[in-house]
This record gives C-alpha cells, sequence and structure tokens, in this order.
C-alpha cells in the first residue's frame, strides 16, 4: 500500500468496480477513496477501527458497500446543498465516502468512540474536505440538527435508530438504514406507532460482494 503502482492498482480496481455498479469515479474520487483505505489500514493497526484486516475486503466491504447507495442519495438531494449527519459512523462509513463523492453536501459523521472521530478528523484533513466534520458525542444527547438525510450503516436496531436518531431529520427529511437483507422483524418492531413509514426498500448490488444488501428510506407519516 506505500508505493504507487500498488495504490494506483488499488484505484483502477475501485473505478472499475465502482462503473460496474452504476457509480462513476473521476480520477480525483478514486485517488481520494484509495487514500482513505490506505488511512483506514495504518490506523486500523492501532486502533480498532474495523474488525475487517485486508485493504482488498475493504475495499469491497467498506468502499464499494457505501458506494452503492449514493444513487438513491442522489435521487433524495441532488448535487446540493444539503446536510446529511452519518450515526455510528465508526470509521467514517458511509460519511467519508459521501464526503469525497458531493462535494455539495454538508456531512456529519458521529459516534460515541472518540478515537473514530479523530480518525474522520485526520481523513478529512489529509484529503481536504472542507465538507466533512466528524462530532464525538452520543447522538441522542445532541442538539436536533436539522438535517435531510439521516444515515446508518451499523448503528443499531431500526426501532433504536429511530427513537435515538430520528429527530435529528428535518420536516419532510429522510431517514436511511444500510442493512443486509430486508429486516422483517425489526420493521414489524418499528411499527406505525413510530412515527416512521417505509417508502423505499431498495436492493443494492455490491460488485465483488456475495452477499444480500438493501438500502431502507423512511419518511414521517
Amino acid at each position: 500500500m506505500n508505493d504507487q503502482l500498488d495504490r494506483s492498482a488499488l484505484a483502477a480496481r475501485l473505478a472499475t468496480d465502482a462503473q460496474r455498479g452504476g457509480v462513476p469515479l473521476t480520477a480525483v474520487q478514486a485517488d481520494a477513496l484509495t487514500e482513505y483505505l490506505a488511512q483506514m489500514l495504518r490506523w486500523n493497526r492501532t486502533y480498532n477501527l474495523t474488525a475487517i484486516r485486508d485493504v482488498e475486503a475493504m475495499r469491497v466491504q467498506h468502499v464499494l458497500d457505501c458506494l452503492m447507495v449514493l444513487p438513491a442519495l442522489r435521487e433524495q438531494l441532488g448535487e446540493g446543498p444539503a446536510t446529511v449527519m452519518d450515526v455510528g459512523s465508526g470509521g467514517g462509513l458511509p460519511g467519508v465516502v459521501l464526503a469525497i463523492m458531493q462535494s455539495g453536501w454538508e456531512i456529519c459523521c458521529v459516534d460515541a468512540v472518540e478515537k473514530k472521530t479523530s480518525f474522520v478528523r485526520q481523513v478529512a484533513g489529509v484529503l481536504r474536505l472542507p465538507n466533512l466534520r466528524a462530532t464525538h458525542a452520543r447522538v441522542e444527547t445532541m442538539v436536533p440538527a436539522q438535517c435531510d438525510v439521516v444515515i446508518s450503516r451499523a448503528f443499531a436496531s431500526l426501532a433504536d435508530f429511530a427513537t435515538l436518531a430520528g429527530r435529528h431529520v428535518r420536516d419532510g427529511g429522510t431517514l436511511a438504514a444500510m442493512k443486509g437483507r430486508a429486516p422483517d422483524a425489526e420493521l414489524a418492531e418499528l411499527g406505525t406507532a413510530s412515527g416512521w413509514q417505509l417508502q423505499h426498500t431498495l436492493p443494492l448490488a455490491v460488485p465483488g460482494l456475495d452477499a444480500q444488501r438493501c438500502l431502507l428510506l423512511f419518511g414521517r407519516g
């Protein structure tokens, strides 16, 4: 990962697979995503940002996985300006990926673990992403943020996500949950009494990943 040939090859694989998934990358975006992976790999030697240690697995299971939600979010938000909160962001997934891809969106990554928000701040500096910030906090303690979209990838059950993070969605905004297979039990637990209604369940095909993925979009009922 430290030599240019490896980075070039990694960026090329990212661009090829993203194109296959319907999310074309510019050369600048491919290079930025590659640098993000390099930073994650480096920090992961000291801090437990992710249980995945192999850069190729990170490329597919983290970066490509997050890239595949972009078409749906672009349909919701356009090119910006827009505000997006990534709850339980960990090492910045999907927040960092969204910030790299959409300069017109203001992205806030929220996590209760300080070393993870420190990493996101480091990435924002290294990649010169003025639209990316990180907040070390429990999301339920924060002042409502009036975001256009609040998204999570591995934060909690749908009921907990709606309860703890839903108050940060502005009126008319969207609560978005990245999941594996469609979580029927979680949807039943959420119910209509929560005030949130499922608007779309979008299957996601992640190039190179042999697993079911979907994006659930909720609006207030």
